[in-house]
């Protein structure tokens, strides 16, 4: 905040917003995956962890955010079936052997969507000012039930110390700038997408860094993913709905339609690709090209 040159907000209802937003997306889901966690194998809960876009879409629907489409729920599904194929479909076969962890993880994502949407809210100051709030009230809110495993008595090494810096700059503090910045032009929904990308980054840095293999079904499961995030973007929908053939007689896209002449009563002439007719009335008779789109579509 000093570096920036920002200052803390002083309004307690802001406070107690940040209060709402530390425990929505640090606070709860962090304690929830890390306590289920310990009975679940890390692919189950990855699987489970994916279904947060699902329930981002659903949340920000109920709350008159953004619009539930057809093509919004397909590609979230189509995205949960690649993480499935991605990690392994065998990872499902531990499914219901400890029901309350799988809530557990699946109430991490829930939380997760509250706050994607709840986090919309703080879209006009800038990234770093909601950012220092929610992760200050969520560390104060995390610190009794810390002090309780007496961490002074812990001797942690220095490996210890450079991997809870990274994480702390890099995977937290980083992370939810992007996050905030994302979250006021992108929507909640898009913003949550990333838990889709999450096992494909991982499997590309495991192949570059490590020389890992990378499996065919490890591939068919990115590309199920990429369909999943091609069908929710929506553009190369729109754009194939665009270029197939119209039926004889439409507009085409960007043309008025022209009255037929009969209904004219005088002579039609075609300039530009725009028709003007001889008659004011047959002109308003005329279907306007806004009109012929939505009904051909």
């Amino acid at each position: 905040m000093r570096l920036t040159g920002h200052r803390m907000p002083r309004s307690p209802a802001l406070w107690g917003g940040f209060v709402l937003l530390g425990a929505l997306n640090n606070l709860i889901p962090f304690s929830l995956i890390a306590w289920g966690q310990v009975h679940l194998t890390s692919g189950l809960a990855s699987i489970l962890n994916a279904t947060t876009p699902l329930f981002t879409a659903l949340v920000a629907h109920g709350l008159g955010q953004e619009r539930l489409t057809r093509h919004r729920v397909a590609g979230v599904l189509l995205g949960l079936a690649g993480v499935a194929v991605l990690i392994g479909p065998g990872a499902l076969r531990h499914l219901g052997a400890d029901t309350w962890s799988e809530l557990a993880i699946v109430g991490a994502a829930v939380s997760y969507a509250f706050a994607g949407t709840y986090g919309r809210r703080f879209r006009a100051m800038p990234a770093v000012v909601p950012v220092a709030g929610m992760l200050t009230t969520s560390a104060l809110m995390a610190l009794p039930p810390a002090l309780l495993d007496r961490p002074w008595t812990a001797a942690p090494s220095l490996g210890t110390w450079g991997a809870l810096l990274g994480l702390s700059l890099l995977s937290t503090a980083l992370g939810f700038l992007i996050y905030f910045r994302l979250l006021s032009s992108a929507g909640a929904t898009n913003v949550m997408l990333v838990t889709l990308l999450i096992p494909v980054t991982a499997l590309l840095a495991g192949s570059l860094v490590l020389g890992e293999h990378v499996t065919g079904t490890a591939l068919a499961g990115m590309a199920l993913i990429c369909c999943g995030l091609l069908a929710i973007d929506g553009r190369l929908l729109s754009r194939r709905l665009a270029l197939r053939p119209r039926p004889t007689g439409w507009p085409a896209a960007g043309t008025r339609a022209s009255p037929s002449p009969r209904r004219a009563g005088g002579s039609a002439s075609t300039s530009r690709g725009r028709s003007t007719a001889g008659s004011g009335a047959a002109a308003r008779s005329a279907p306007s090209c806004g009109a012929a789109r939505g009904a051909w579509r």
